[in-house]
């Protein structure tokens, strides 16, 4: 089969259409056809080898998430079909013709979206939802403040959020990109290459700041973060594009009784995935009747994976780029 492989570490020049082994389903596995795949942020740290894929995962072939058709079932699989429309998540390997994957991880792609459209939802979306409300605990009513809105997951979090009566303050570096999130909901946009998003979160929120914080940027906005949390605020980090390390006020921290959590899901085990894929499942009707919808930002071949890879490093994009084959 062809696949998008890293030729070696380095730019996105070193990612080439070649030809790889076509992976075997086992008897709890599907045999998917994909039609597209999305690109991740992820999917660069791997081409760079800052970010091996776990174990049991193509560490050659890049992609989290994929779109497509079932090929083939294993002996014991009971939940789909050939020819089932499907989507997920897998360890690696997504920028490929085929992936196989665990029957329990494939959810199925609604009537109304096309190809392109599911395979931009797995990732964004599953890890939004776990983020939110089982990591943070969200709820109706609460101000929850997200880094890097534009962003994929910064996308699905602002739809999931506001469908769920949670006020939402959003933050980027691109006016542009404040305009096409305010268009899914975002209460608050923070431009933050022209103001501080401390003393405009806090000038929204009466001086109390918020419940919660999505931090897509990393390092950086630590000490903000830690400044705009109201007493008993929680926040999750899920990504780190502006570095690793930080400075914490620990003193702040025990006097406001603050959460701070971590979370990846790439490298949790089979189980933990299934549940945050099974999860996700209570958010199928929402897509359905366009509550909330994925965000593609451009449709390209899997040729152009390059081009796909420039553009999330330069910061162009709002929402998802989709591969197609």
């Amino acid at each position: 089969m062809r696949a998008v492989v890293i030729t070696e570490p380095g730019g996105p020049d070193v990612l080439r259409l070649a030809e790889v082994p076509t992976p075997e389903p086992g008897r709890r596995d599907l045999l998917v056809r994909v039609r597209t795949s999305a690109v991740n942020r992820a999917d660069l740290l791997q081409r760079l080898g800052r970010y091996p894929a776990p174990p049991g995962w193509p560490q050659q072939v890049p992609g989290l998430e994929y779109a497509g058709v079932v090929e083939a079932v294993g002996a014991d699989v009971q939940r789909w079909t050939v020819g089932d429309r499907v989507m997920g998540l897998v360890g690696g390997g997504g920028h490929a013709e085929y992936v196989v994957v665990h029957e329990r991880m494939a959810l199925p792609v609604p009537d109304h979206l096309d190809e392109a459209e599911a395979a931009a939802l797995p990732e964004v979306f599953i890890t939004a939802h776990d983020a939110l409300f089982t990591r943070l605990g969200v709820g109706l009513g609460e101000w929850l403040l997200i880094h890097a809105v534009g962003s994929g997951v910064g996308t699905a979090a602002l739809q999931l959020a506001r469908s769920a009566g949670i006020r939402v303050l959003g933050t980027t570096r691109s006016a542009w990109k404040l305009e096409r999130a305010r268009a899914l909901g975002l209460d608050v946009g923070i431009d933050t290459a022209r103001e501080d998003f401390v003393a405009r979160v806090l000038e929204e929120t009466a001086h109390d700041g918020v419940h919660a914080i999505l931090d897509l940027v990393g390092g950086a906005y630590l000490a903000g973060n830690i400044r705009v949390l109201r007493t008993l605020g929680r926040q999750v980090v899920v990504g780190l594009p502006s570095g690793r390390a930080a400075d914490l006020d620990l003193g702040a921290l025990l006097r406001k009784r603050l959460t701070l959590v971590g979370t990846a899901l790439r490298s949790r085990p089979l189980e933990e995935k299934i549940a945050a894929t099974r999860r996700f499942e209570r958010v199928i009707p929402l897509l359905a009747d366009g509550t909330v919808r994925p965000v593609v930002h451009e449709r390209l071949s899997m040729a152009e994976a390059p081009e796909a890879h420039r553009m999330l490093e330069e910061n162009e994009t709002f929402g998802k780029v989709v591969l197609v084959w």
